[in-house]
């Protein structure tokens, strides 16, 4: 990426974070201030040539919260290969949909907590 691709991205992701959806406003009162298992996430970060809605260095783990516009075929196809790059840069990533921050983000928690530990390794 040059530097003013880069500058987009970094603009971009600012914005982002200033206009959360609920569902990542709701993750986010979890994660932040190191509330989760002691961890450093951040939202909206940039790793080129993507901007990930959620992400813990010390771990390699990328969160990303799914609407409903994620199940459509283009959608799905760019996600899988999203995905794979960010797993080629060794970064675990794990995937939610919005209603299951709705309505189980107790199981959201457990499913995060268990891929920290090792417990569990999400499938591609």
């Amino acid at each position: 990426m040059n530097t003013f691709t880069n500058k987009i991205l970094l603009e971009f992701s600012r914005e982002l974070r200033k206009r959360d959806t609920e569902e990542e406003h709701k993750l986010w009162q979890h994660l932040r201030n190191r509330l989760f298992c002691g961890l450093k996430f951040y939202r909206q970060r940039v790793i080129e040539p993507y901007i990930v809605d959620f992400i813990c260095y010390e771990k390699n783990l990328i969160i990303e919260l799914d609407g409903s516009q994620h199940y459509e075929d283009k959608q799905m196809q760019y996600d899988k290969e999203r995905t794979l790059y960010l797993n080629e840069l060794g970064f675990i990533v794990l995937r939610f949909d919005n209603n299951e921050i709705n309505r189980q983000i107790d199981n959201v928690l457990e499913t995060i907590y268990l891929c920290i530990n090792g417990e569990y390794v999400p499938e591609i």
